[in-house]
């Protein structure tokens, strides 16, 4: 999936090494995320269709604080051929879940391209709340480029909740 979507994914995010689009760089970016999960540091979840088990995404609790903040960074993509299908704000909103419920965190903020207007769309759907703008916030595609952050907390998302 990381090697189809190359392309899709390369205005979008961080440039990467050319062994991240190996079977080998997969395999090490799991286990990092395995070692970050039992260290309370990220966690990693892998997008998959419920009819076939297929792999068609990721989204990622990232830069877990604890003490007083609480709070983690959220990521996510989903394969090109399945976008606009409603999966990634599934599941964003699952993830929420397991971040207020099993992780105990009580806000998470995500940052997203001004231009990504899909993806602000995701973060809307899922209950999250535009806080600001960020200047310069990361590097993407190797250029530092302003985001619009956005947040969630605990009660927020609790109201939501059906």
């Amino acid at each position: 999936m990381r090697t189809t979507n190359r392309g899709f994914f390369e205005p979008w995010e961080p440039v990467q090494s050319a062994r991240h689009f190996t079977l080998a760089g997969q395999r090490e970016e799991i286990e990092r995320a395995l070692q970050d999960a039992r260290r309370d540091a990220r966690y990693a979840f892998g997008v998959f269709l419920r009819q076939t088990d297929e792999l068609i995404g990721r989204v990622a609790l990232s830069n877990v604080s604890r003490g007083a903040w609480q709070n983690a960074t959220l990521g996510y993509y989903i394969d090109e051929a399945h976008t606009r299908r409603g999966y990634a704000t599934e599941a964003v909103t699952l993830t929420l879940q397991f971040a207020f419920v099993t992780a105990g965190l009580h806000r998470v903020q995500a940052a997203v391209l001004p231009r990504n207007v899909a993806s602000r769309r995701v973060l809307e759907k899922a209950g999250f709340v535009r806080e600001g703008r960020s200047t310069k916030y990361l590097q993407i595609n190797g250029v530092w480029e302003d985001h619009e952050v956005f947040a969630v907390t605990a009660e927020d998302f609790q109201e939501l909740e059906p």
